[in-house]
């Protein structure tokens, strides 16, 4: 099994799976400041040219979601039995449709939009509280996103959770106490500690200059 990493939310979901199964895998660099996500080794297994993406055998996966999946019906773990996943893949699609991109979306315009643009910071900036309101309810009542039980739909939480000062400044989840409690407990596992340990194992780039720019906005450079 080789795992196409770069130390950034979604990837980081896969991680804390992979390290909860302690699965074998290979760890492959994918460093998308340099633009290593664009070259056609890579294209070949993610046409999207992003990370996540996982080969198991003969089979590519990407998206991070479809990774999650794929890797908890495979072991059998982490995910209600069938005919019970309902609530579970309703909150995992919840992430992945709606607190996932709208975290992207407001890091892009918070942080690395070439001018700044009110009207869509405020609106990417308000859906991510919108987002994680909903989560804070649901928790409140609940111990994990589907019940009882620990599953994928709080790993792909975690993923970004990971990052909300970034895009919600100094106070990061503290207007969410539900949700700090669910990511504190997360980030207190083995396997998360061990999920955080895998960028100590690379050399990647980390200055965001204009080559890390091109990389990741390619579509702008026409603009």
């Amino acid at each position: 099994m080789k795992f196409f990493f770069h130390p950034s939310p979604n990837p980081m979901k896969v991680a804390l799976l992979l390290e909860e199964l302690q699965t074998p895998y290979e760890l492959i660099a994918v460093d998308t400041f340099k633009g290593e996500q664009h070259s056609p080794a890579f294209l070949a297994i993610n046409p999207n040219a992003k990370v996540p993406a996982l080969s198991d055998g003969e089979v590519n996966i990407f998206d991070s979601h479809a990774i999650l999946l794929h890797l908890a019906q495979k072991s059998g773990r982490f995910m209600p039995a069938a005919g019970q996943q309902g609530e579970m893949l309703s909150w995992l699609m919840f992430i992945a449709t709606g607190l996932s991109p709208f975290s992207g979306q407001a890091v892009h315009f918070l942080h690395h939009a070439p001018e700044a643009i009110a009207y869509a910071r405020n609106r990417y900036l308000k859906e991510v509280e919108r987002h994680y309101a909903v989560l804070d309810q649901r928790l409140a009542t609940s111990r994990y996103l589907a019940g009882d039980d620990y599953s994928i739909a709080d790993m792909a939480l975690w993923g970004w959770a990971n990052y909300a000062g970034y895009v919600l400044g100094e106070a990061g989840l503290t207007g969410y106490p539900n949700v700090k409690r669910l990511f504190d407990e997360i980030s207190a596992r083995p396997a998360a500690a061990r999920a955080h340990g895998l960028k100590e194992k690379l050399v990647l780039k980390a200055e965001f200059d204009e080559e890390t720019r091109r990389a990741l906005f390619p579509q702008n450079e026409a603009v």
